[in-house]
């Protein structure tokens, strides 16, 4: 059993019709037939919502989003139409609250990675393997790759783990021409933030990303290249052979998983509230990822 400890009940804006409760996001339609993205402050882990928010991960999330955007707009077109707030909308929503483009959206995760840890390290270390792709003997967690490698996954409900799956199980599903174009959106997309991140004295570990058709154009969508999305790690502390330190929720992992929340992630019981030590340490982490990689102030 998992998803949300407490599902919350979405905010009603006349014009404004809600469509669906992520995990962070909450999904509206307006009028013109456009879509509202709005980026909570929720949090999750191991499947579950937490009870407990993260103030401000919402807008740094939304932000960082923004500012990618501007620095991929040559390499692959976004869905973002304004980011002006919907009449009658919350005061809460600025800075948080997207217009979009309603786009066809590719029921595929499209990763890359650039180094070897989490679920690609799990099935590494049983077939020298990920997501049916070769790679050679010796790598460790953390390792950096020979070149970056597109290793895709079902989208998965709310409490439900994505599933890698094989480039040709992709290409079975949604088709060659367009396995094709989302390999190579991928790579170059990643291949790209990989550099500006690095230059920021960061690793860009791996990341994930979603497309969609604009008629035939594959349009970058949902958010790109957030700690809730990607793996960063500072590039002074890289030491392959271990678990790196990150920009994420590894503040939550490791809390929900000591002696001190007394939760049992294997029973079916739902993770407790975080204590305000963890909350604040989280909120930190986010906003230093903004401004190291963005080169801006968080205010």
């Amino acid at each position: 059993m998992s998803g949300f400890v407490e599902k919350p009940e979405p905010i009603q804006v006349p014009g404004l019709v809600h469509l669906h409760t992520g995990k962070v996001r909450e999904l509206y339609r307006n009028e013109a037939g456009d879509l509202v993205m709005v980026a909570s402050d929720r949090i999750s882990a191991y499947d579950w919502v937490l009870p407990t928010e993260i103030p401000d991960k919402g807008r740094v999330l939304t932000q960082l989003s923004l500012w990618w955007f501007d620095q991929l707009a040559d390499l692959a077109p976004n869905h973002v139409l304004s980011t002006e707030l919907p009449a009658g909308a919350p005061a809460d929503w600025e800075g948080r609250a997207l217009v979009c483009k309603s786009l066809r959206m590719v029921p595929v995760e499209c990763v890359a990675r650039g180094y070897l840890t989490g679920s690609g390290l799990a099935e590494y270390d049983q077939s020298r393997t990920v997501c049916g792709l070769a790679l050679p003997e010796g790598l460790v967690d953390g390792s950096e790759l020979p070149a970056p490698i597109f290793t895709p996954a079902t989208k998965a409900e709310v409490g439900e783990h994505d599933e890698n799956v094989s480039y040709e199980e992709v290409a079975r599903q949604v088709g060659a021409d367009t396995a094709a174009r989302l390999r190579q959106a991928t790579l170059a997309v990643y291949s790209r933030a990989r550099d500006v991140a690095r230059d920021r004295g960061i690793v860009l570990a791996d990341t994930k990303f979603e497309f969609g058709f604009d008629g035939d154009d594959l349009v970058l969508a949902d958010e790109v290249l957030t700690p809730d999305s990607s793996r960063f790690w500072p590039a002074d502390q890289w030491e392959p052979g271990r678990a790196q330190p990150s920009y994420d929720k590894q503040f939550v992992r490791d809390w929900l998983t000591s002696a001190e929340s007394g939760w049992d992630r294997k029973s079916e019981q739902p993770p407790p509230p975080l204590p305000q030590h963890v909350v604040d340490a989280t909120r930190a982490k986010y906003i230093e990822a903004y401004e190291r990689l963005t080169g801006l102030s968080w205010s």
